[in-house]
């Protein structure tokens, strides 16, 4: 499964879902962003049992907003609507999927 492209118009159904939740907090000039970017779409790929967005924060302030994201790439983990992981800065994939699996 690839990633989704999350904006304030689908954010509802993304909320709702029955899966975990992974979004990518980032924007198209940040170089860390960059580096982030190809993992997350690694994780999304390998683990469809995961709901993998990406919110960019320069088209989607009201997203960025509502989740206190002051730096990025900021990765969110949600379940049943709710955040229960976060963390700023480029993480290895092995810190992304334990924030998922913990």
């Amino acid at each position: 499964m690839s990633t989704l492209s999350i904006n304030k118009d689908n954010f509802a159904s993304v909320k709702t879902s029955d899966k975990s939740v992974l979004l990518d907090f980032y924007a198209d000039w940040c170089g860390p962003c960059r580096m982030v970017s190809p993992i997350v779409d690694e994780i999304a790929e390998e683990n469809p049992q995961y709901l993998i967005g990406k919110i960019n924060v320069d088209q989607e302030p009201e997203l960025a907003q509502a989740f206190g994201v002051m730096s990025i790439p900021t990765l969110a983990v949600m379940k049943n609507g709710k955040v229960i992981k976060q963390s700023t800065g480029a993480q290895p994939k092995t810190q992304i999927l334990a924030m998922l699996e913990g």
